[in-house]
This record gives C-alpha cells, structure tokens and sequence, in this order.
C-alpha cells in the first residue's frame, strides 16, 4: 500500500515508517504538520492516510482539518486518525463527511503492531476501525437512550464488537461463539436500535456509529 503519513513528533514517525516498511507498505510521504499533509495527500493521492489529529502549529486538530479539506477532493481517501487521548468528536467529525475507509485509534494501539497493521489494511479496504475506547465512550453517551438500554449483556458486546469494524467471523472468534449466533444478536440489536439490516460490514458500523452519535 502507499500510504501518506502524518506525526510530529519523530521518534514515533520514524518508527511507523520502519514498521510499515517491515510489512511491504510504502511511505510516500511523511510529514509533520497541516499544511504538507494537505499538500502530500494531494499530490500523491495514496491508498490510505495514516494522521495524528493534532499537528503544529496549534496543536488542536490541524490533523483532522487537512484530512476533511482533502476529503472534500477526494471523497473516497481511506482516513486512520490517531489520538493520544478519546475525543468522540473527532470520530464523530470524521464519520458525519462521509465516504468509506475511516478509522480513528488511540496511539496505545500503535505498540500492538499485528492490531494496528490490521486496523489500516481495513481502512484501506474500505472499512472501518474503531478503537474499543472511543465505541464505549460514544456507548455511555447513550446509556439513558431506552433503545441502548433494552440491550441484553451479550448484545451490547456484540454491538461494541461491530461498532469496532469487527466481521461476524471476526465476533464469533473474540466471543467464542457460532456465527449463526452472531448474526442472530446483531438481527436483535438491530430491531431494537431501529436500524435497517445492511449487508456490506461498512454500513452497518456506519449506521451503528451514527444511531450512538445522535
């Protein structure tokens, strides 16, 4: 994959270079601030933009803010946002411009190289990552909603699992269950969110993540 990579701070921009390398990835770009990200995305158009949402000069969310000016151009640019920190505002920002291929992860991941390299190719491919942090901060957001609350325990696992991007094969294995049983608690939730079924994995996280953001 060519990826456009965006990180102030150095040592973790070397080393995501290094490790992305080491998996047959190609960094075309590597920058550290708003302006080049804009300028690197559009000029090199690559398969996934890998993007600390906080870059000089303000630190606040230049990262975000070049990704959603490039969108704009380019509606179908794949997106991973890192944060060190759980903002459900950037996820929410992200989500709400549309097109596929977004992910937004907690930096803690980054040290898990097998789950962060799965969470871009998913991105890459058309999916969606969400870090477990941010899906259970937007899901006790919306606790008090009677929809949310009418989940049984093991639903409100599987709809965490989904939120994440997960496959039902992907659940089945975290939760050690059948996917039959799987596609039945996802038919439940849902029923009881009031969304409609949708085949493809993306829109159905799409419109989970949406119902919890409202």
């Amino acid at each position: 994959m060519r990826i456009v990579l965006a990180e102030d701070h150095f040592l973790l921009r070397d080393g995501l270079i290094r490790l992305l390398g080491a998996y047959g990835h190609d960094v075309v770009a590597a920058v550290d601030n708003g302006a080049d990200l804009l300028a690197a995305l559009g000029r090199e158009q690559p398969d996934v933009a890998v993007v600390d949402v906080r870059l000089p000069p303000d630190f606040t969310d230049e990262g975000l803010r070049a990704v959603l000016a490039a969108r704009e151009q380019h509606p179908d640019l794949p997106v991973l946002l890192l944060s060190q920190y759980v903002e459900p505002l950037y996820a929410r920002e992200l989500l709400a411009a549309g097109g596929g291929g977004v992910g937004y992860l907690l930096k803690d991941r980054v040290t898990h190289g097998a789950q962060f390299l799965e969470a871009i190719e998913r991105v890459a491919a058309g999916g969606t990552a969400m870090d477990p942090e941010v899906v259970s901060r937007l899901l006790a957001r919306k606790e008090r909603d009677a929809s949310v609350g009418s989940l049984t325990p093991r639903e409100r696992e599987v709809l965490e699992l989904v939120a994440q991007g997960r496959s039902n094969a992907g659940i089945a294995q975290a939760l050690c269950v059948t996917e039959k049983a799987v596609a039945k608690h996802i038919g439940n939730i849902f029923t009881k969110l009031g969304l409609l079924p949708a085949d493809a994995d993306n829109r159905r996280v799409l419109a989970v993540l949406a119902h919890l953001n409202q």
